[in-house]
C-alpha cells in the first residue's frame, strides 16, 4: 500500500518533475505550491512525508516557517527540505528546527529516492519500538505454538491478510489476539503503513471521540491528530471493541461506510484510507441482544471472523511457548536463561492456565528470577512460582487417604490420578496419552472404562 508524499514548492515544473519520479516508484502524492496551500494540505491529512522547499514565492510564510509550524504540531512528521540556493548555514538551521535532510537543487533522483526511503524507513522502525514498548505477556509480538489450533490460526491469517478485509478476533483475555492483528498487518500490503491500536477499554466517551478523530486547534492547544488519521494507508485495530462506547458505535458505523470523518470542533471532511481489525473478549451476540453493541457495527466488522482458543485447550503450545518466554525474559533482564527440565514442562502442561499467554509469561519470568545461575528448573519449582494451590496433581493431596486403602484400592485410586493427569496434560487426546504411559490405545480405553474415567472424556479425541 502506497505511502502519500505531500510536495511543496511554488515553482509549478518542480512540483510536477518530484510528483512524477515518486509516483513512478509507487508512492501516492499532493503537492501545494504555496506555503498556505501546505499547511491546509496537512490540515487536511496527515502525509507519511512531507518536501518543503525554502524558497515560497509570494507566501505569507517561507519553508523554514513553515517547518517551524508542522514540528510545533507534528513532532513525529518527517519533512526533507529542498533548495536551489542552499547554504551549510541554511541546512544546519533546517536540520536544527527538526528537518530529516537537506537536498540542494538540482537534485539527483537516487539521491532524492534514498533520502525519503531513509525518511520512511525510519518512521517505520521508531513505530516498530514505540509498539514494542506498549506489548504486554511476552510473546505478543508473535504468534508461538505448534497445536492444530494454532496451525488452523496460521492458515486463516495466511488466507485474509493480503486482503483488505475486516477481521473479528475473539479469544479469551491473553490469548493471543493482539499477536494476531499484528501477523494480518504485518503480512498484508499495508506492511510498510502504520499499525495503530486504540484500546476502547480506557476512555470515556468524551476522550474516545478525541482518541479516535483528533482534534481541531483552539487557544489553548494545536491540532491533534487521531489515531484513525494516524493509521492512513496501514491498519487501525479496535482492542476489545465490546467496551466501545454506544454512542461512539454509530459515528464508528459511518466511518467504516464512508472512510471519512471530521475532527472535534472541525467542518470540513478528512478523507482516509485504513483497514480496521477488532478484538473482543466478550460474547458479541449476547451484547447485542442486551443492546450494549450495535447490530449494523457487529456486521461491518465481523467480516472474517477468526477465533483465538485458550491455553488449557493448546497445551501442545506451552512447550516452545515457554522456551521462547524464557529466553525472551533472560535478554530482557540481561541474564542467562534457564533450561526447564521434562518434568518441569509436565508441571506447566498440567496448569489450566487462567491468564492464558501473559500468565505463563509472568511464570517463566518468575522462574527465571528465583533461580539461581546455570539451575534446571523442576517441577517444585514451577508448582512455587505457579502458586502454592496450583498444579496440586504435582503434590496429590489424597496420599493421606490413599496410604490408608487396601493395596488394590490404593493402586485404582493413584493410576486413576495418573491417567487423569496425562488425559489433561495432552488435552484428553487417548492415542498420545496412550503413547506416553506406553500402552495400547484399546489397552487404555478398557482402563478408563474400568477406573471409570471414561465419562470425563466426553470432549477428548483419539
Amino acid at each position: 500500500m502506497a505511502q502519500e508524499i505531500l510536495i511543496v514548492d511554488d515553482e509549478d515544473d518542480i512540483r510536477e518533475q518530484i510528483a512524477g519520479i515518486l509516483e513512478d516508484e509507487g508512492y501516492q502524492t499532493r503537492t501545494a505550491g504555496s506555503g498556505e496551500a501546505a499547511l491546509e494540505a496537512v490540515a487536511a491529512r496527515l502525509p507519511s512525508l512531507v518536501i518543503l522547499d525554502v524558497w515560497l514565492t509570494g507566501s505569507a510564510y517561507d519553508g523554514l516557517q513553515i517547518l517551524d509550524l508542522l514540528k510545533h504540531d507534528h513532532p513525529a512528521l518527517q519533512v526533507v527540505m529542498i533548495s536551489g540556493h542552499g547554504t551549510v548555514d541554511m541546512a544546519v538551521t533546517a536540520t536544527k528546527k527538526g528537518a530529516y535532510d537537506f537536498i540542494a537543487k538540482p537534485f539527483q533522483t537516487d539521491v532524492l529516492l534514498h533520502t525519503i526511503e531513509r525518511a520512511l524507513t525510519d518512521i517505520k522502525l521508531k513505530r516498530e519500538n514505540e509498539a514494542l514498548k506498549t506489548l504486554t505477556g511476552g510473546a505478543e509480538a508473535e504468534l508461538i505454538g505448534v497445536s492444530n489450533a494454532i496451525q488452523d490460526v496460521r492458515k486463516t491469517i495466511d488466507r485474509v491478510a493480503g486482503t483488505d478485509s475486516r477481521v473479528m478476533i475473539t479469544g479469551p483475555a491473553g490469548a493471543g489476539k493482539s499477536a494476531v492483528a499484528r501477523l494480518i498487518h504485518r503480512q498484508s500490503q499495508r506492511a510498510d503503513g502504520p499499525f495503530v491500536v486504540l484500546n476502547c477499554a480506557t476512555l470515556d466517551e468524551d476522550n474516545f471521540e478525541a482518541a479516535l478523530f483528533g482534534r481541531e486547534p483552539n487557544g489553548e492547544s494545536a491540532r491533534m491528530v487521531g489515531l484513525l488519521e494516524q493509521a492512513h494507508m496501514g491498519t487501525l485495530l479496535l482492542d476489545e471493541v465490546a467496551d466501545m462506547p454506544a454512542a461512539v458505535q454509530g459515528k464508528i458505523v459511518r466511518v467504516l461506510h464512508s472512510q471519512r470523518f471530521q475532527r472535534l470542533g472541525g467542518s470540513h471532511w478528512v478523507d482516509v484510507n485504513v483497514r480496521v481489525l477488532a478484538t473482543t473478549n466478550r460474547d458479541l451476540q449476547e451484547a447485542m441482544q442486551s443492546g450494549q453493541f450495535r447490530e449494523d457495527l457487529y456486521y461491518r466488522l465481523n467480516v472474517v471472523p477468526l477465533t483465538i482458543p485458550p491455553l488449557e485447550n493448546r497445551r501442545d503450545d506451552i512447550p516452545p511457548l515457554a522456551e521462547h518466554l524464557m529466553q525472551r525474559s533472560a535478554r530482557a533482564k540481561g541474564r542467562a536463561a534457564h533450561p526447564l527440565s521434562p518434568d518441569a514442562i509436565t508441571a506447566l502442561q498440567a496448569h489450566e492456565w487462567p491468564g492464558n499467554v501473559w500468565e505463563l509469561a509472568n511464570v517463566v519470568e518468575r522462574l527465571l528470577l528465583s533461580s539461581q545461575a546455570g539451575e534446571m528448573i523442576k517441577a517444585d519449582t514451577v508448582a512455587k512460582a505457579i502458586g502454592e494451590d496450583s498444579v496440586d496433581v504435582l503434590r496429590w493431596e489424597r496420599a493421606q487417604e490413599v496410604m490408608n486403602q487396601p493395596l488394590r484400592e490404593a493402586r485404582e485410586a493413584f493410576e486413576r490420578e495418573y491417567l487423569l493427569f496425562h488425559l489433561t496434560r495432552f488435552g484428553g487426546n487417548i492415542s498420545r496419552t496412550a503413547e506416553f504411559v506406553e500402552m495400547d490405545r484399546a489397552a487404555l480405553h478398557r482402563k478408563l472404562k474400568g477406573l471409570g474415567v471414561h465419562n470425563v472424556l466426553r470432549g477428548g479425541k483419539d
